[in-house]
């Protein structure tokens, strides 16, 4: 074997070292990127987790300094309680096999984490009623802070108190997240009325024609 020959070999045995080296540090910048994107997920997440909970903060202390005298207080809760009561209702009448299982809308709340069907449904109720996420976490909040102590008034009743809950609302709850959240509670209920008023008007023709006796 002469030198051209070792040195031929000598330097393939180079290049292949050389190229093990190579795909050992690729494979080493594989494994800090997947690190570096993992950890920029979870600093994401972190971050969205603190922002959330600094809304939420920022979302009770506002409700907690509502300047509302009692019976104010009364007809802002009754437009939340029956919006909640009513978005319950809504996924039931989609979900009629999970009646017994969901019997409050905490449960529906509760599950939707974790069950796909559930979350699907509840997003749908959501958009057929103009509503957002940050829209019932400010209901709800709203709901634990006072529902203990405030009373719930009928519709007659909260017209003759206050004609104009929307201006009240908008001059009054300076959080924008609250805002919204009352302001689409009234909103939804308002619709509804507007569209069960035709409904109650009507009469069935038995009783249009007068009885006639024999």
């Amino acid at each position: 074997m002469n030198n051209e020959t070792t040195t031929l070999i000598s330097l393939k045995e180079a290049m292949k070292r050389v190229d093990h080296k190579l795909q050992a540090l690729e494979a080493h910048f594989k494994e800090l990127d997947f690190i570096k994107d993992n950890l920029t997920q979870k600093f994401e997440d972190h971050s969205k987790t603190l922002a959330n909970q600094g809304a939420q903060d920022e979302l009770w202390k506002a409700v907690l300094s509502l300047k509302f005298t009692s019976m104010e207080l009364n007809i802002l809760y009754s437009y939340v309680i029956e919006v909640l009561v009513h978005l319950h209702t809504c996924v039931l009448e989609k979900l009629p096999d999970l009646v017994r299982s969901l019997p409050t809308l905490a449960s529906i709340l509760r599950r939707k984490v974790k069950n796909k069907r559930i979350r699907a449904v509840w997003e749908s109720v959501l958009e057929e009623h103009g509503l957002q996420e940050g829209d019932i976490t400010a209901l709800c909040i709203f709901f634990v802070a006072h529902g203990n102590k405030a009373e719930h008034y009928i519709a007659k009743v909260r017209q003759m108190y206050i004609r104009d809950i929307n201006f009240m609302i908008s001059n009054m709850v300076k959080n924008q997240a609250l805002q919204d959240g009352l302001l689409k509670a009234v909103q939804v209920i308002e619709k509804g009325k507007a569209e069960m008023a035709p409904q109650e008007k009507k009469s069935p023709l038995k009783e249009l024609i007068p009885s006639v006796k024999s």
